[in-house]
């Protein structure tokens, strides 16, 4: 990224179910952090999730444990703008918000590799490139070692690819192993599993 001109704030945008945050979400916001050069890193979790077949957590309990997750990064800011958002939440709306608020600034669109591939099924998606830098890492977990996008349909858009870790953690098997009463400390963080189990989150499947 140090062949990108700086041309003002950096902000990265990591938006996400966050359902429940966990380790390979801050490997990446860490990765993203500094291979970026960002000035500050936007966590926004989800408000209606138009993609998901599932009902997400209340965003008040995925807002707390977002917050609990990223505590310790200071260029992290948990954003709770979708989840206020009345209707369906699109990131595409979600970029023009800051685009206006953050005149000046550079936005940086923070997508693990299966985000990416599916980056032609949202909403209005043509118009993020004019918005924000896209850039993409493998998640955790994912098939593949590195970012294909080559079969993605029509053009695409420019992309940076983050080099990161490998962090065998999903957001799914983790509610599985909470409703299995197997112990997840190891994949979120302390407080997070502490929070799950007071609010008796993820009982069943």
């Amino acid at each position: 990224m140090s062949n990108l001109p700086r041309m003002g704030q950096r902000i990265g945008v990591f938006g996400g179910a966050f359902d429940p945050p966990h380790q390979g979400h801050v490997a990446l916001a860490k990765t993203a952090i500094d291979q970026l050069q960002l000035d500050v890193l936007r966590v926004i979790p989800t408000g209606q999730a138009w993609h998901k077949s599932r009902s997400l957590t209340p965003a008040v309990h995925r807002l707390a444990m977002a917050r609990m997750a990223f505590a310790d990064f200071p260029l992290v800011v948990v954003d709770p703008r979708e989840t206020q958002r009345a209707g369906a939440s699109y990131t595409v709306d979600t970029l023009q918000e800051l685009h206006t608020e953050f005149a000046g600034a550079q936005l940086f669109l923070i997508l693990g590799q299966d985000q990416a591939q599916a980056l032609p099924t949202w909403h209005r998606w043509e118009e993020i490139p004019r918005l924000a830098i896209i850039c993409v890492a493998t998640r955790a977990g994912f098939a593949g070692d590195s970012v294909h996008l080559d079969d993605l349909p029509g053009p695409l858009p420019e992309f940076f690819p983050l080099e990161m870790p490998s962090v065998p953690v999903s957001a799914t098997d983790i509610r599985r192993s909470v409703a299995n009463h197997q112990n997840v400390t190891p994949l979120v963080f302390e407080p997070v599993a502490r929070y799950i189990e007071q609010h008796h989150l993820y009982q069943t499947l």
